[in-house]
């Protein structure tokens, strides 16, 4: 069975090729999976927009309003980083369905992947730092709401720590947020997961792989999980412009294999989402996002 990849043309919203949010990593990560094998017509899935119920079982109502009406105020646009027009809107709403769609893949299959997704900065009033709407918070609770699955662990590897994801299920007993993330990178202000590990800038491939190992089985001995929900933000490369950690493609390729390996190995579905990634060169960013698909494909 080949690994199952949710995408969709809209995850691109059409930015300038200078925007700070590389927009265009999302076709190039797609042509990356052609290249690569992985997307064939079999393996490939398509999201419908999520429907209002789903976005508003993690945000606000009066938000979730906003954004489908293309009417968020500019206070909190600045606060996202960009304008919420028509085609922000239905990018936030595709990409979380995307998630929702990719975990549901992964129950059926053992592993599934979303093309997009991670935006774990949208907290539940409102988005902030490139995200809109939480697509791994809404997958969460859209899950646990059907009782599709009883317990729900989010491993959240991108190099921001994942503020929005803690904030919108901390009070959620069946779900349990786990954020490494760099000590000092945005946010300024964090809201305290489950479980945190802060790292300091400039920490390469043998620290952060060491950190990883020793905490993969302390999670799993927390609970019986029903689905990991595994954020693979590539902004703890080296090159990464807002980065500040220093892993290389091998280090990045040994994370993803650590993750996945550990978490199949034990029979646990793992869906994983593509989070953070900044740079210029966004071929060069496309081919690290590839790297989760690459070592999902070897446990598919």
């Amino acid at each position: 069975m080949p690994l199952q990849i949710v995408h969709h043309p809209d995850y691109d919203a059409g930015f300038a090729v200078n925007h700070r949010f590389p927009m265009s990593k999302y076709p190039l990560l797609m042509e990356a999976l052609r290249a690569r094998g992985l997307a064939i017509p079999e393996a490939l899935s398509m999201p419908e927009p999520a429907p209002a119920k789903w976005l508003k079982l993690a945000h606000a109502a009066d938000y979730v309003d906003q954004v489908l009406a293309c009417e968020v105020p500019e206070r909190i646009e600045r606060e996202i980083g960009f304008p919420v027009g028509r085609r922000v809107s239905l990018r936030a709403q595709l990409a979380t369905a995307g998630t929702v769609l990719a975990a549901r893949l992964a129950l059926k299959h053992g592993i599934a992947c979303n093309a997009a997704g991670g935006s774990h900065h949208a907290r539940r009033a409102q988005g902030a730092g490139f995200c809109t709407f939480n697509d791994v918070a809404v997958a969460s609770l859209a899950l646990l709401a059907e009782r599709a699955v009883e317990n729900v662990l989010v491993v959240d590897l991108d190099v921001h720590q994942g503020d929005g994801t803690a904030d919108i299920l901390k009070d959620e007993p069946r779900a349990f947020t786990f954020s490494m993330h760099g000590d000092r990178n945005y946010p300024a202000r964090k809201i305290a997961s489950d479980l945190d590990i802060a790292l300091p800038d400039g920490t390469g491939d043998a620290a952060y792989l060491d950190r990883l190992r020793a905490i993969l089985p302390e999670l799993s001995t927390r609970r019986r999980w029903d689905i990991v929900f595994y954020n693979a933000g590539v902004d703890v490369h080296a090159e990464d412009r807002l980065g500040r950690l220093a892993l290389s493609d091998n280090g990045l390729r040994a994370r993803d294999e650590m993750v996945i390996n550990h978490f199949r190995t034990a029979g646990i579905p793992l869906c994983g989402v593509i989070g953070g990634g900044y740079s210029t060169d966004v071929p060069a960013l496309a081919a690290r996002h590839a790297i989760l698909f690459e070592a999902a494909a070897r446990c598919a």
